[in-house]
């Protein structure tokens, strides 16, 4: 199928997105889609899709004129979109979810549960993803839910495959078997529209490249004839300079957090570790080793069975969050759309709610001093709104996580962490977010930073905590590591 989109216009209020944009999907491709957060990417395919209706412009497919006007009318014409947010049913099972509004039914409109079930099993097997298909997604991984979304979209016959951020939560294992089935479907003919911030990914699977730029089009490249400075130069129109900023003067200070001994059943074991002033320590292991799990735990979210932890050399005992943030702990989430954020409420309210000690005096709101606090998020932070009112379900994802660093940065904590700070952000807004990294190192501020992106880790850590099955199986130097050693000991190996 090929897709031909010419002069898309798109405007949201007075915000104009998608400004004579365009891209063009050639038969059996797979195409990358590239550009900052809030360049309109994912606007762009939901025009495509019928989710939005396009202000001007023209959509071509096999060269006839169409104009969709829901995801079902374009999912059945073959193309299918699978959202970079999880549109699944937490309560209901993963056959439940993979069938909703599609169910096989025998005579009088009856399910047909056994060919269900075996057609369900057969996407599952197809995919390499070994989940029970009666398990219920709330009891699943984020990574899990993600491998079920997939599925769900090859129940169709898809002509045209739109990937948003498709491997964010995958372990290593699932984005192999995720990049083999692309391969798969490539050769069969499927065109595959491939949006993702992961440079490496890009240049494995990909034939082209259309890069956008503050809504509009940019170039199309064919992959071997760019490089990665070529992309970043397009997707920013300047250059980025190193990847990984380094930190200039940095004295790593007295010890700040300490945890002995943290158990969880089922969880994670005899977890000891500690950070000091101005270090990063990198916590690093396989999707479900448990890393999660520790930080939840030590932020109050997770009752653990027995351990300690210190804070300044006194024992806290922290049972929720409010514990943890008097204690000087903030923490950003690996789930900032419900855990992270409040979607339906302002950046103003978002900042503001997590920071009322600094905007308040005697228990009254100062709006001054909101404004204050806002305006400079949202300028230290570069985040794209309309202003302090932007509702955060209506941001990109790179600028809704620039919102949860703007609401825990001003909460001053001794203690940040970072779990999977970086997901589906754009590479100039990872600049930004290691410099404020570096920045609040610099301050003093002892940070753990949990990422699945190993190259991440090795460049901004000072030591890496390697978890495997819930129990530290090494913790080393990042000077003396490298992607061979931490995945050793992240399958279980030893050094």
């Amino acid at each position: 199928m090929n897709i031909e989109m010419k002069g898309i216009n798109k405007s949201f209020g007075t915000n104009q997105v998608l400004k004579e944009a365009g891209f063009l999907l050639k038969d059996g491709e797979v195409h990358a889609l590239m550009g900052e957060n809030g360049a309109g990417k994912s606007t762009l395919m939901k025009i495509l899709t019928g989710v939005y209706t396009r202000d001007a412009g023209t959509v071509l497919v096999d060269g006839n004129e169409v104009v969709y006007k829901s995801p079902q009318e374009a999912e059945k014409a073959g193309i299918v979109f699978i959202y970079q947010e999880l549109n699944v049913l937490f309560d209901l099972t993963v056959e439940e979810n993979l069938f909703m509004g599609k169910e096989i039914t025998k005579s009088f409109g009856i399910c047909d549960k056994k060919a269900m079930r075996q057609k369900a099993q057969e996407v599952m097997d197809k995919m390499g993803v070994n989940i029970p298909i009666n398990a219920v997604m709330s009891d699943l991984s984020v990574g899990q839910q993600q491998m079920v979304e997939i599925c769900k979209a090859l129940m169709v016959d898809a002509k045209v495959l739109i990937m948003d951020e498709p491997t964010a939560a995958l372990t290593q294992s699932e984005t192999e078997g995720l990049f083999k089935l692309i391969k798969s479907l490539r050769e069969k003919g499927v065109s595959i529209v491939y949006i993702s911030h992961r440079m490496e990914e890009i240049f494995e699977l990909c034939d082209r490249i259309t890069i956008l730029r503050d809504g509009t089009y940019v170039d199309t490249k064919n992959i071997c004839d760019i490089d990665m400075d070529d992309i970043v130069r397009m997707m920013i129109g300047r250059e980025i300079g190193e990847r990984y900023p380094k930190r200039e003067n940095v004295e790593i200070g007295k010890e700040i957090i300490r945890v002995e001994g943290l158990t969880k059943e089922k969880k994670f074991n005899d977890v000891s570790f500690s950070v000091k002033a101005g270090e990063v320590l990198g916590v690093s292991g396989l999707m479900g080793a448990g890393r999660t799990e520790i930080m939840q735990a030590i932020f109050g979210n997770l009752p653990y069975d027995s351990g300690s932890v210190f804070i300044e050399g006194q024992e806290m005992k922290i049972k929720c969050a409010k514990d943890a943030i008097e204690a000087g702990i903030g923490f950003i989430t690996e789930d900032r759309k419900t855990e992270g954020l409040l979607l339906d409420k302002s950046i103003s309210d978002n900042i503001v709610l997590a920071n009322l000690d600094k905007v308040s005096d005697k228990g009254v709101v100062k709006g001054a001093k909101v404004k204050e606090i806002v305006k400079k998020g949202i300028e230290e932070f570069r985040i794209k709104c309309f202003g302090p009112q932007h509702e955060c379900t209506n941001l990109s994802g790179g600028n809704q996580q620039k919102v949860v660093f703007a609401k825990w940065v001003y909460t001053d904590p001794k203690i940040l962490i970072l779990d999977e700070p970086t997901r589906g952000v754009d590479i100039g807004a990872k600049k930004e977010i290691y410099s404020v990294i570096n920045d609040l190192a610099a301050k003093g501020v002892a940070i753990i930073l949990v990422s699945s992106e190993l190259p991440e880790v090795l460049g901004m850590s000072d030591r890496i905590m390697v978890v495997h099955e819930g129990k530290v199986t090494g913790i080393v130097d990042a000077a003396d590591a490298d992607q061979e050693k931490v995945m050793t000991l992240a399958t279980g190996g030893t050094l």
